[in-house]
Parts: structure tokens; sequence; C-alpha cells
């Protein structure tokens, strides 16, 4: 494979060069794009081609001394592109390139074939070589120190300028003079502001997509409000009928009918298939055409939601309607998607990951090869900001600037980082985007490679979005996959189907459990900080719900108090004006929403919705020249409705000062559905909901352990993995009287974990945690055990839903599984996790005698089948079961550790259990919470110590680093000079000990 270039003179050119970049990356060789001469002759026109550098397939033939069939290649490109090839002249100052030179000058002077002087260019100027070598070297995971990693022999590969070029090449000014005729022939204008929008199909003959919407959405409408009061009230149908009048014409006008279509044809199938989708995402939520269309779930007429905020009729800008689905199942949709519109026609949006300021200095610290320890340093006090450079960060912490100060090869580290910083590192999948097209993509956008169903295009979505394409975004959240599960076994184990249309939004349960802040795993209430709001609130309508999503965020925080003083009338809610009062009595006076500003300047100044939503964006921006001409606007429109200066200038001051902070009430309304529902289910099913938690988890011991300790603190029985009962998830038991699951739960709620049995018996059982009265329990998954992959787990099931029935023993089971899948090492980790604990014998005799059971099992099945094959039929007359050793049980201690080890949990216990009173009184916070609390806070943590590393510091005195286990997880944490005396006797690694009082360790 030979390197060419290709340039584009006018759009013809550069739909080619799309087309051939396309065929490339999707038809060519996967470990390297390639394209064939063929289809380079196919596509040419329109198209300038140099024969490219060292790489090019003359300047190789010309390399290794073979000049006719650089002459021919030569010859063969000339063919193709006529006048508009040219022979590449380059020196960077390599042997090489003088030496191809000479012949190319010959070649020119034989052929006739144009030249032209170019230079490859990787950075802007030549001391920058030094940052591409180090890019280079974390690109390939070398270190400048390695004499044989990839290196550039050159430092001339930077963009020179004209008179350089001159001085380099002034024994062939041609050449010097054809770059300039290369760049007058390539003309090409693109065009950006428009849309290409894919047409909807089918159509019913005889109809305009706006028709056909229309007819769709008045279907609609009678579908959503057919039985409801505002139906039947002649007024309020009025009203709606024209408000889905106004949109549908808006709709129409800006061309986005097809737009509206597409979206309801897609959500339309998921909806038929069982995909369950969110309730809206952002600004969308706020269309009476997407409610009726079921493209969202929210009520844009009962929750006071606007259409402006979506789609302003005075500013065109395409739509974004976003959809949320079932995460598990999105991938379902984007197939639909490519069937429908076609493979050529469907993509998936490709994105940059960039170095971040962190990323920048590990990686040019491990290039530069600078000391592990030296590198952490630095990285460490970066601050944990999103979006923060290494220029800031310098400023921002004199530690780090002092650093860098005192250690040369630390102001090294960090200057490179800084250049190095924000480039591109990696290209992967937009997590939601998908590009539909008109026409097939590559007219617009080159593509490459992506799954094994679509395409990824080689242009980021700000680029798609400039040239107009239609990016919509297809987003797999979690929170659905776990409510769909929730509503799959509330179904299966009590045969009520859950209807969220119908729940009533002021049931008493739900608001009790907000009240309490028990939020874990309650869609966007989960975090510490929210449930300090939740309990100080204590919401007692939806309403309070919306007002916390859109409340707890930088910025608007600080209004939180005055917002609950409000709500429990400890403070007199003011207005900027009376008649502000209906829009902003919902809020207690404070300007939340987006959808409020835009409110306050139609009621006073007189604006329209859509330039009440152009005066929103505009003032966001802050700057000083818009901020007098829109101040200037408000006022005037208030005057002439009444107001007075004063009073305008006040409320346009108070709309300043809330504009970065006001949130998407379409939004926060949409995402307060979600918590509603998420907090509903897990008032009222717990047990299922709780089991769909685990589930969603399953790949983070940390998150695992976390809802296991919940489920614990609800009094919901966790019962460890059973290959007789355990499915491949986490599930929930039913609590139908008799099952041996809630037996067991109900024997743990009548005592402690009871001690392993004596040595040598088939028994010794560890008895799972109390139920505290719950009427379910929860089975852990065999998938959540480590090792233990799903063919393995397949073959587990499989057996024990045949004839067969559940299994009897380790024998039984070791005869009756694929051993191939099933190997000794799933089986240790199966006995090791406790799944084989309903089975004769103790985890220690199980896998003391694991070896020969598998051995004797394999034997059994030989001559069984030898047997079978021979006559027919196999009576079994050797005792093949092998006995038990005499051996003793685990130690609690070592059953634990297993147990966190293959489960990520302790299970059968804690080694924390003979302090459990001492906690309880103490009350002590979850180390997965410290990371939300503010710094310097005062807690209480508790756990026993994994290891300990005690440092001396510059002053000479002793500071450690500690790791501590505890049921919920694991946390690291630093003991600064002055705690060391005080908590020296709980340091002992492995010996959990009661300590004193302490500051969050590592804050």
């Amino acid at each position: 494979m030979y390197h060419l270039i290709l340039l584009a003179k006018n759009e013809t050119g550069y739909r080619n060069l799309m087309k051939l970049c396309s065929i490339g990356h999707l038809e060519g060789y996967h470990y390297k794009p390639r394209i064939d001469p063929a289809h380079l002759a196919q596509y040419s026109e329109g198209l300038i081609c140099t024969s490219s550098c060292l790489g090019g397939e003359v300047a190789q033939h010309l390399l290794h001394g073979r000049y006719e069939e650089a002459r021919l290649a030569a010859e063969r490109y000339r063919t193709i592109f006529g006048d508009d090839f040219f022979l590449e002249l380059q020196d960077h100052g390599l042997l090489e390139q003088k030496k191809v030179m000479q012949d190319l000058l010959k070649l020119h002077r034989e052929t006739g074939i144009p030249l032209v002087a170019t230079n490859d260019v990787h950075y802007i100027r030549e001391p920058d070589a030094a940052v591409q070598d180090i890019l280079l070297c974390i690109g390939t995971g070398k270190t400048v120190d390695d004499p044989d990693r990839l290196k550039f022999s050159s430092s001339q590969l930077y963009l020179k300028s004209p008179e350089e070029m001159g001085r380099l090449f002034a024994h062939a000014p041609q050449a010097v003079e054809n770059t300039r005729i290369i760049a007058e022939r390539c003309r090409l204008e693109l065009e950006f502001g428009r849309s290409i929008l894919p047409q909807f199909e089918p159509i019913p003959q005889g109809m305009t997509a706006g028709q056909y919407l229309a007819e769709l959405c008045r279907n609609g409408l009678e579908a959503r409000y057919g039985e409801s009061p505002e139906w039947l009230d002649p007024d309020r149908r009025r009203s709606m009928e024209e408000r889905l009048n106004y949109e549908l014409s808006v709709i129409e006008r800006m061309g986005f009918s097809d737009y509206f279509l597409i979206v309801w044809d897609f959500i339309r199938f998921a909806h038929e298939k069982g995909i369950v989708t969110g309730p809206g995402r952002g600004s969308s939520a706020g269309s009476l055409v997407a409610y009726v269309l079921r493209i969202t779930n929210v009520d844009p007429i009962r929750y006071h939601l606007l259409f402006e905020r979506f789609l302003n009729p005075e500013r065109i800008s395409m739509p974004d309607i976003d959809i949320d689905f079932s995460d598990i199942r999105r991938d379902e949709v984007i197939d639909y998607v490519v069937h429908k519109y076609g493979h050529d026609r469907v993509a998936q949006i490709i994105t940059f990951g960039t170095m971040a300021a962190k990323a920048a200095v590990r990686d040019v610290g491990r290039a530069l090869n600078v000391p592990y320890n030296e590198v952490t340093s630095a990285a460490k006090m970066i601050p944990h900001q999103l979006g923060v450079t290494l220029s800031e960060a310098v400023e921002a912490n004199p530690d780090l600037k002092a650093l860098a100060a005192r250690q040369p090869k630390t102001a090294q580290l960090l200057e490179m980082a800084m250049k190095v910083e924000g480039m591109p590192r990696h290209a992967s999948t937009h997590a939601a985007g998908v590009v539909i097209s008109r026409e097939p993509l590559t007219q617009y956008v080159p593509l490459q490679e992506g799954n094994e169903q679509t395409a990824l295009t080689q242009y980021s979505m700000e680029h798609l979005e400039s040239i107009g394409l239609l990016k919509m975004d297809f987003l797999g959240l979690r929170t659905l996959s776990i409510i769909e599960r929730t509503l799959q076994w509330i179904k299966e184990q009590t045969g009520r189907e859950i209807d969220f249309q119908q729940l009533p939004m002021n049931d008493p349960a739900t608001y009790e459990l907000l009240s309490r802040g028990d939020t874990t795993g309650i869609f966007q209430l989960e975090s510490p900080g929210v449930r300090r709001v939740l309990k100080d609130l204590r919401p007692s309508e939806f309403e309070d719900i919306i007002s916390v999503v859109a409340l707890y965020r930088p910025g608007p925080m600080e209004f939180i108090p005055r917002y609950i003083q409000g709500k429990h009338g400890e403070i007199q809610v003011e207005y900027p004006h009376p008649t502000l009062e209906p829009i902003l009595k919902d809020t207690y006076g404070i300007i939340v929403y987006q959808e409020q500003i835009m409110q306050i300047a139609s009621r006073m100044a007189g604006f329209s919705l859509g330039e009440a939503d152009l005066l929103r964006r505009a003032v966001s921006k802050k700057k000083r020249e818009v901020l007098d001409e829109e101040r200037a606007h408000f006022v005037k429109g208030s005057v002439s409705q009444g107001f007075t200066e004063a009073e305008a200038n006040k409320v346009y001051d108070m709309i300043v000062r809330f504009a970065d902070y006001g949130f998407p009430r379409a939004h926060a309304t949409a995402y307060g559905v979600l918590a509603f529902q998420t907090a509903y289910l897990k008032a009222h099913y717990p047990v299922q909901f709780m089991a769909s938690m685990l589930t969603a988890v399953m790949g983070s011991h940390h998150k695992v352990a976390e809802y296991v300790d919940e489920c614990r603190r609800m009094g919901i029985a966790v019962l460890p993995p059973d290959v007789n009962e355990s499915g491949v998830v986490f599930t929930p038991v039913a609590g139908s009287e008799g099952s041996p699951a809630l037996e067991a739960a109900a024997a743990g709620a009548e005592s402690d974990h009871a001690a392993p049995a004596e040595a040598g018996a088939p028994g010794g059982k560890v008895r799972p945690a109390a139920a505290q009265g719950r009427s379910g329990a929860i089975r852990f998954g065999l998938a959540a055990i480590k090792n233990v992959g799903t063919h393995a787990i397949d073959s587990i099931m499989q057996e024990r839903r045949s004839d067969g029935g559940p299994y009897e023993s380790l024998m039984d089971l070791c005869r009756r599984v694929d051993l191939r899948v099933c190997n000794k090492r799933v089986l240790e980790s199966l006995i090791q996790g406790g799944a084989m604990d309903s089975l004769p014998g103790h985890r220690a005799q199980q896998l003391g005698m694991l070896e020969e059971t598998i051995n004797a099992a394999v034997k059994w099945r030989k001559e069984r089948d030898d047997l079978q094959l021979h006559l027919f039929g196999f009576v079994e007359e050797v005792n093949w079961e092998v006995e038990y050793p005499d051996i003793r049980p685990y130690t609690m201690t070592q059953q634990l550790e297993l147990e966190r080890e293959l489960l990520g949990l302790y299970i059968s216990g804690s080694p924390l259990d003979d302090y459990e009173e001492v906690l309880r009184e103490l009350d002590t916070d979850p180390l997965h919470y410290l990371q939300e609390l503010p710094d310097h806070s005062e807690v209480i943590v508790a756990g026993m110590v994994l290891s300990s590393k005690t440092i001396v510091t510059k002053k000479g005195q002793p500071m450690a680093f500690m790791e501590l286990d505890e049921p919920r997880g694991e946390g690291r944490g630093r003991l600064v000079p002055r705690s060391m005396e005080a908590v020296r006797p709980a340091r002992s690694e492995g010996q959990p000990r009661a300590g004193p009082r302490q500051a969050a360790a590592g804050r």
C-alpha cells in the first residue's frame, strides 16, 4: 500500500473524495484503510492528485532503484487525473529525499508531468517537534529513552513560510509556483445552515407529510384527553385544539413535519416491541404535538410547559428531540431505523476524546520517564473540576506552582503537558448520536467502520449539524431498564400490571419515602446532598420534585434554603411585582425555570413567547452591549404595558441574575416523572425494585455492596447465590409461604449468623441476614460471582430445568453439567462464593473433594457413553460417590474473605458484626458518601484496616495512608500527623477496632 494526496477542486471533487474515503474505511483492509486503482478512476472527477511523500508509489519505486516502475506508475496516475496530477518534491533534510528528488526531476523532464513543492506538516513551528515526539511516545506506549521507538528523524515537519520554501527549492521554481496554481484550482464552497431532512415514508396517498402529521395528532389528542375533564369542558377543549393547531402550523412552516413523523415512527416501533421509553428529555416535553404522538409522556398543559422553549417560531433552528430508551434494548431501535431508511443513509456519530489536564500530565509523565511518585504528586494537585485547564490549575494551586519551581523535571512535565492538553487522544462512538440522511450519507460526510449494523461518520456532531444533517440522540437510560424489569417481576409475582399514567401523583407512601431521604436508587435524587434537601423540604406534591431536580445544581443551590422556608411558611414570600405572583407562586418568589423568565417577559413587556425566548438566550450570554440593548427593549415594552421604568428595571435585574441559573422546566418535569416512578416502586414494591437495582449494577462491586447494604437496612434478605435457585441476575423471591428462600430469611430473622458446622458434617450453612418482617428476599445471581461465565451459567440452569431437577450433590452436578465450560476454576468459585451451600458438605469439604469428584464424573460419563454405545443401555453398578473429607470448615473470617473476593462483598456476615450496636449508636457515615461532602466536614467512619502505609513528612512527622473496608465497600484515606497518635490503636491491619471521632480522611 502506498500514500497518495487527493485535493477537492469543487463540490464534485469533494463528494468524490468523501466516497473514496468511505470506501477505503468500509471496504478496505481492517487494519489500514485502502482504495484500489479502479475506485480511484471511478471517482476521479474534480480531484487533484499529487504523488505524495516517500511513502508514495512513485517515490517508493525510485527509492529502491525501480525507475521504470516509477515511470509507469506516474503515467497511470496521469491517465486517471490528466493535468491534475503532480509529482511531489519534498526536502526535510533527509538523504533519501535528495536521492528521490533527482529522479523526480528526471521523470518530469521525460514525461512532462508537472512538479509541486510540498512540506509535510505535523506541527506549526519548528520547536514543536519535541511535542510531536512526545505524542508519538504516548501513541505507541514508549518513552523518550527507548532507542527502538518510532521517531521522526527530522525537525523540519512544520508549516514553512513561502520564503523558506522558495529558498529550499530555488533549483525548481516552477514547483513552488505550482503550489499557487493548485490553490487557485481549489474553489470548493460548502453551503451551511440548510437542513437535509429525510422524507418519511409511507404517507397515505393524496396526503402531504404535514397533513398526515396533523391527522395523527388530532387522533392522538382525543386518545390522550378523551376521558379527561378538560376534554369535556368545551372551552378547555377548544384551547387545547388551538394550541395543537398552532404547534402544527409552526412545525409545517419550518419544514419539520417529516422530522416529527420519523421520531413518531421509531417510538411507535419501540412501544409495539415493549421497549420502555422515557417520559421526555430536554425542552421537547413542552410540545403538545410530541405528547399526543406519545413521543413524550409529560402533559405540557397540566404542567404549564411552553412550546416556544422547544421550537421558537422567531428563531429557525433544528428541533432537538432526544429520546431515552431502556439501555439494554436501545440497539433494537437503532437497527429498526437502519433497516427502514437504509444502511447507506443511517450512521452513528464519531466523537473524539481529548487529553484533559490530569490525563495529559500522566501521559506526558510516562513518555518522559518521570518517576511515578512525582507524576502522581503533580496530578493530584489538579482540581477534580470538569474542564479545568493546567494553566488554571497552576494559578489556582500555589503548591503545584511551588512544586514546579522546586523540581525542574516537574516543571518540564507541566510545560509539555500544557502543549498536548486538549489534543485528540482517541476516536470512539458517540454515546447516543445517530444521523439520518435523505440521500446516501457519502454525499455529505465520509464514513468509517462502526459496529456490525451501522457505519460511523468521520465528522463529529457539531460539524454534522452545521451541514444540515438530521442528528438524533438515542440514549440508553439504565433507569428505564430498572423500571422495565421491576414491572415485569411485579406482574409475574403478583399479577398486577402497573400503569403509571393511572397512578395518583399525590401517593402518600411515595412522599413519605422522599421526606425520609430514603432515596438510594431513586433517579436524580440519590446523592447525600439531595437527601438532606428532601429531609428539610419534606415534599408533599409533584411540584416539589420538579423544583428539587432543577435547584440542586451549582448556582441555584444557594436558593434552596429560601425555597424550603417559603414552602413551610417560615418567611414571607416576596415577589418583584404583584402581577408576577401567578408565575412565581409555585417556586416561592424564586426564578427556578427558564420558562418563568419567558413568562415574565411576556407578562410585563408584552413580548410574544418567541421574543421572550430570544431575550432569555441573549441575557444568559452576559455580554454588556447585549444586556444594555435588551434592557432598553424590555423596559420600553414594560412601560407600554403600564409598568414604571423603576419596576421594569428591578425585574430586568432579577432576570439577569437568574438567567444563568434557570433550568428548563420541561426537562425537570420529565425527569421528575422518573424520580416519582422509581420512588413509587421502591415504596410499594421494594423487593422487586431493589432486585432490579442490583441487577443493573452487577458490573460494579462497589455499587452492589451499597445496594445490598440498603436492602438489609430495609429488612430485605439478600440470599447468597445458589446453583439450585439462582438465575443469571439478581432475582426477587416471591413471598409465597413455604419458599425455601423465605424460610431461610425467616430463620435469619430469628438469630444472628450461625457458626460454621463441625468438621466432617455435610451441612455447615451460614444463615442469611435478617429479613425484619419483609415478605420477600432477593437471590444473588450467578453472574455476580467472579470467574463464572455465561456459558457455565447456561449449562447449570439448563440441567436444573431438565428432568433431573435440582442438584442433589456435588457429584450429581459434576455428572450433569458441561465440564468444558463448568471447569474446575468455575466450580471452585461457585463453592467459595457460597453457591453450593444447599448441597451436602461445607465449603472446605466441597473444595477438598472437587478434583476427585470431577475425575470420577468424567470416568462415569465415559463408561456410560461406552456402554450405551455397545449395549444400548446403562445400568450403574459402581458407587461413584466421593467421600466427604474429614476437614474443618472455614473459619468465619476465611469464609467472609472468600466471599469478598468472589462476590465483591460479605454475604454471610461482616467483620464488623460484633460492633453492630456500637456502630448503630455512632450512626456512621458510609465511605462512598464522603466524596459528596464539603471539605473539612466532620464525619464518623468505621471499617477494617486492609492496609496501612506510614511515611515521614518533610517536617519529620509521621503520616499514614490507609485502605478501609466496610460492608458497603472500600475507601482510601490519609491520616495527617495530628491524627496519627489518636487513632494508633485502631490501625492494625485486619483487626476491626473502635476508633474516636475524626475528620474525613483525605479531605
